[in-house]
C-alpha cells in the first residue's frame, strides 16, 4: 500500500493491484467501498464492455480474452488487472505508470499514467494513455469508483441521452433520457436499477452520502457517464468514461490515436459536509 495524506484526508493506493485506489477517507468518514479489494480502478485502454471480446480495427480482426469470470464480454480494459509502477510519490501525490507490450490482452502497444493529487477537500486523478504502436490504435479511458451507499444516498447529473441494454448489458439503442432515469434534479440511489451509459454528459455530478456530499468535475474528454446501481448491495458506481460500451465495434465511436499521440483526462472529486450549490456547474 502507498498512503497519501493531506490534512484530515487520506488515500491508500495499491499500485500492484491494478493501480487502484483501495481506500479514501475524509476525516474518519470512508467514501469508497472496497469490492474485491478495489475502491476505484482505471479503465484503460477501453471502458466497460467489448461484445464477446471481438472487434475489427482497420482490417485487423481481434479476439480478446474474456477477463471477468463467466461474463460473456471482455470488460474494463487491462489496466485494472496489471501491476503498475510507482514513478514518484510525495506526501499528498503519486504518479503510477503502466507499459503494455502489445501482446496478452490487447494487441496494441501503449504506455499509461495515473497522477493522484490529494487535498483536505478533494481528490484529483489524471489519466493519460500514449499509443506506442507503429500504426493508429483505439484508445479509451475511464474511472470506476465504488461509492459507499448509506440509506438515503442520492445522485444528480445531467445528460442528453441514455443507452438501453440487452440482458448482458450491451447497448442496443440510444434514447432521450426518460423520466425514470432523469437525474437532473437528483434521485435516490436505487430508485431504479441501472447499469447504463449516459451520453452528452455535462461533466458534472453530485453524490449525497448522508452528511457528506461529493461533487464530480470531469475534463471535457469524459463525455459519457456509466452508472451502476446494483440491487441489495452497499455500493454503487458513477464512472466518467470517454466512450460508451462496445464503442470499438461502431465506426468513429472510439478515439483513434496516431503513433506517439496521447489521450488524457482528469476527474476531481470534491468533498463537503454541506450540500453542494445546486447551480454550480463548471
Amino acid at each position: 500500500m502507498l498512503t497519501l495524506r493531506a490534512g484530515y484526508s487520506s488515500l491508500q493506493l495499491a499500485p500492484e493491484h491494478g493501480g487502484s485506489v483501495f481506500d479514501w477517507r475524509h476525516g474518519h468518514k470512508p467514501l469508497l467501498k472496497a469490492v474485491r479489494g478495489i475502491g476505484c480502478f482505471p479503465m484503460i485502454p477501453y471502458a466497460n464492455r467489448i461484445a464477446l471480446g471481438k472487434f475489427k480495427w482497420r482490417g485487423f480482426t481481434c479476439q480478446l480474452p474474456l477477463n471477468f469470470g463467466d461474463h460473456p464480454h471482455s470488460i474494463h480494459g487491462i489496466g485494472w488487472q496489471r501491476p503498475w509502477k510507482v514513478e514518484g510519490a510525495g506526501p499528498d501525490n503519486a504518479r503510477l505508470t503502466l507499459s503494455h507490450d502489445g501482446h496478452a490482452g490487447w494487441p496494441f502497444r501503449f504506455t499509461a499514467e495515473q497522477y493522484f493529487e490529494l487535498t483536505p477537500e478533494s481528490l484529483r486523478i489524471e489519466l493519460r494513455m500514449t499509443n506506442r504502436h507503429t500504426e493508429a490504435a483505439p484508445a479509451g479511458l475511464g474511472l470506476h469508483p465504488y461509492f459507499r451507499r448509506p440509506p438515503g444516498a442520492t445522485l444528480r447529473f445531467n445528460a442528453q441521452t441514455v443507452w438501453l441494454n440487452d440482458p448482458t448489458q450491451l447497448p442496443i439503442g440510444q434514447a432521450p433520457v426518460p423520466d425514470g432515469l432523469n437525474h437532473a434534479a437528483g434521485l435516490p440511489v436505487g430508485s431504479v436499477r441501472m447499469d447504463n451509459c449516459f451520453s452528452g454528459w455535462d461533466s458534472y455530478g453530485e453524490i449525497g452520502l448522508g452528511p457528506v456530499n461529493i461533487a464530480i468535475e470531469a475534463s471535457p474528454a469524459f463525455t459519457h457517464l456509466q452508472v451502476y446501481t446494483p440491487e441489495n448491495e452497499d455500493f454503487f458506481c458513477v464512472e466518467p468514461v470517454t466512450h460508451r460500451p462496445d464503442a470499438i465495434n461502431t465506426p468513429n465511436a472510439m478515439t483513434a490515436l496516431e503513433p506517439g499521440e496521447t489521450l488524457s483526462g482528469s476527474v476531481t472529486f470534491r468533498v463537503s459536509d454541506a450540500p453542494a450549490n445546486p447551480t454550480q456547474n463548471p
